[in-house]
């Protein structure tokens, strides 16, 4: 299974989850900083035809399925799906198929461009139109006002992630998860974000995507194609062989 990153500091993070839950899945880690970088200034469609050259790459490479580990880009991701002949997943879509079961839902984002494409996928596992903002600032109703959906963006927390400040970042993600207020469950909306959880003290349910979506794509790759590799390049749980880690497409 190939997984799909916008930072080489997811890598380690889901090889230590492969490790403890799915010891026999192989994976291959393709990294491409500049997807998020472009989604950020100019939308998330303007890295479509770079994100369909990047799933085009790892599964040329014998991916039985490809996980996009980046909620700004995961529904481009998605989308392209009909054309690489093998499952293409968003990291973040069993997370927000866990925050549907809730009335009251807060997504905390790191990066606002974030901010959009989660409430979005909130909004499709609760099998309703796409929220329309409404009411004070960060807060979005769904169509028949049964489900709310509020955003909070946690200032200051990506200046410290770009600075290589990763306890800074994680505690002021904690921060801003920590003055939630009025809400049933909180999602964090960034892979980057899920060792937050612990550090906040809210007694509201803290959900985050890396366990939930890997474990997903995990099953997906087995059911496409036993999940260990067409050519890899990989030599198993815990190596670091050619392949391992890999630029998106050429690179």
């Amino acid at each position: 299974m190939a997984l799909l990153h916008t930072s080489p500091v997811h890598v380690p993070v889901f090889d230590a989850l492969r490790d403890r839950h799915h010891p026999d899945l192989r994976l291959r880690h393709a990294v491409d900083e500049e997807l998020l970088a472009r989604a950020r200034t100019h939308g998330p469609d303007a890295v479509a035809g770079a994100v369909r050259a990047a799933l085009a790459g790892v599964v040329a490479g014998g991916a039985d399925a490809v996980l996009c580990t980046c909620s700004t880009i995961g529904a481009v991701a998605e989308r392209c799906a009909g054309d690489m002949g093998v499952p293409v997943l968003r990291i973040d879509r069993p997370m927000a198929a866990a925050a549907a079961a809730h009335r009251r839902i807060a997504v905390v984002a790191a990066v606002e461009s974030t901010l959009g494409p989660t409430v979005a996928l909130i909004a499709e596992e609760l099998g309703r139109e796409e929220p329309e903002a409404g009411g004070r600032t960060g807060e979005r109703t769904t169509s028949d006002g049964s489900a709310r959906v509020r955003t909070h963006l946690a200032e200051g927390a990506w200046e410290r992630f770009e600075a290589g400040d990763h306890d800074g970042y994680l505690d002021a993600v904690a921060t801003a998860v920590d003055a939630v207020r009025d809400a049933d469950v909180i999602v964090l909306a960034q892979v980057s974000m899920a060792a937050a959880a612990a550090r906040a003290t809210t007694a509201v349910p803290v959900l985050s995507s890396p366990r939930p979506g890997l474990a997903a794509a995990a099953a997906r790759a087995v059911e496409a194609g036993g999940g260990r590799g067409r050519g890899d390049g990989g030599p198993g749980p815990g190596g670091s062989g050619p392949g391992r880690v890999a630029g998106a497409a050429s690179r």
